[in-house]
């Protein structure tokens, strides 16, 4: 997953630096090999996947995050990032070789149609889905907005397949995902998108109206699997729950390069306690908040030890050619600290034991088991990452209802509740 993992800006400049005379004469010896595979290589080649490979080539060599987006893997990033896209609004999953709908997604197209949760979609505009991978299904089933598309539906207990035409709308995904646990309100962050922060606010602003402000006993922010994202939007959160300090700071190779964000005062959770859960799937933005709420001592964080993706990747757009992906510069916590190749150490250690059926097939990875990662400043042998695993029922969540538990006052730890005041930086 960690090739995966983002922490991204976007950038519309891209600086010119001229190449010195070797480097030219270098440039020819690869236009001279270029020519000779067009001409020579047993079988015709493709002109732009022989240059897309060799441009992948030479930013993987960089490190495992830097790479080259051809124009339909740019617009796919774009797509993530906005947090909405032309689709149905369903939640899916494949079983049997059919696509089976887990949830549809309320007022959405899908929904308004009469899809339900257990059905399974056997064609798409007519074309079988068997043979199918989950991730060409889903995208057969996006589109441009207004366009219609043709599904057939199996359900149990229908005497024959259900036909139903729909017509493709935005399809806003939920980035923040809220619910009461009796008196604790749990938030878990999806992805950072730009709908992240604005999905926060509204989940925040639920929570208050469904629990009394006297009854509420603080919050989970659920940071497990949560691969990054934004880093405007992990700069957002973290401040959600801040009224002051330094919430990262990001360094290129220029020292005047350094850039500082800070909180703005307004904590939206009123100095409730709160709990930040990570594991080994919590990466690169989560990062951010997590080592910014441990640091600034507004929150304990419990769990194992993220993931340790401590990189910012620049988005440069190069126009109809796609993006250029990569690395400008490392991030720091409000301590100064680069979690590059080491990870957020949680306050309290809760391992999360994997189910019968997944033991020997889900290991620990970090950045640091990466190919060719960037060497962190503190990175040891370590290492960062740990298992990413988390139970579908609650009941069964160890690193939750152990949060709860401390919530409610039937667990007791030295780093809980976390006190602002206790705050100690070091530059």
């Amino acid at each position: 997953m960690g090739a995966t993992a983002m922490g991204v800006v976007y950038s519309a400049v891209v600086p010119a630096v001229a190449a010195n005379t070797s480097t030219y004469r270098e440039l020819a010896i690869f236009g001279d090999v270029f020519e000779r595979v067009r001409a020579q290589y047993v079988t015709p080649p493709q002109d732009d996947k022989l240059i897309e490979n060799a441009i992948n080539g030479m930013l993987s060599s960089l490190d495992p995050h830097s790479s080259y987006m051809n124009s339909a893997d740019a617009e796919d990033m774009r797509t993530q990032t906005r947090g909405e896209f032309g689709g149905l609004g369903i939640e899916v999953t494949m079983e049997d070789d059919l696509v089976k709908v887990t949830s549809p997604i309320d007022d959405t197209p899908a929904a308004r149609a009469g899809v339900l949760a257990g059905d399974f979609i056997s064609k798409i505009d007519g074309a079988d889905v068997r043979g199918l991978k989950l991730e060409d299904a889903v995208e057969k089933m996006r589109g441009a907005v207004g366009t219609p598309i043709k599904l057939t539906i199996l359900r149990k207990g229908a005497d024959k397949p259900i036909e139903l035409t729909i017509v493709r709308d935005v399809i806003a995904v939920r980035a923040v995902k809220v619910r009461t646990e009796g008196d604790v309100g749990y938030l878990r962050v999806i992805s950072f998108t730009e709908k992240t922060y604005d999905d926060l606010k509204k989940g925040i602003e639920k929570i208050k109206a469904e629990v009394p402000a006297d009854k509420l006993k603080g919050y989970v922010l659920d940071l497990r699997l949560n691969p990054g994202g934004l880093l405007d939007q992990a700069i957002n959160v973290s401040d959600a729950f801040l009224e002051r300090g330094e919430v990262v700071s990001t360094r290129g190779r220029n020292p005047d390069e350094t850039r500082r964000f800070n909180a703005t005062p307004g904590d939206l959770t009123d100095g409730k306690p709160v709990i930040v859960l990570v594991n080994g799937g919590s990466a690169s933005a989560s990062e951010i908040v997590a080592g910014a709420l441990q640091d600034l001592k507004r929150a304990t964080v419990l769990g194992t030890r993220s993931f340790g993706k401590g990189s910012v990747q620049t988005i440069i757009p190069l126009g109809e050619a796609g993006a250029l992906r990569l690395t400008t510069a490392l991030y720091y916590t409000p301590s100064g600290k680069s979690i590059q190749g080491t990870g957020i150490s949680p306050d309290i250690k809760v391992e999360q034991p994997l189910p019968p059926e997944l033991l020997g097939k889900v290991e620990a990875q970090g950045e640091s088991d990466l190919r060719g990662h960037i060497q962190g400043q503190s990175e040891t042998d370590e290492g960062s990452g740990s298992v990413a695993y988390v139970p579908p029922e609650t009941k069964d969540d160890l690193q939750l209802n152990y949060a709860l538990d401390l919530l409610r006052g039937k667990k007791t730890d030295p780093t809980f509740p976390a006190n602002p005041e206790q705050a100690q930086l070091k530059k």
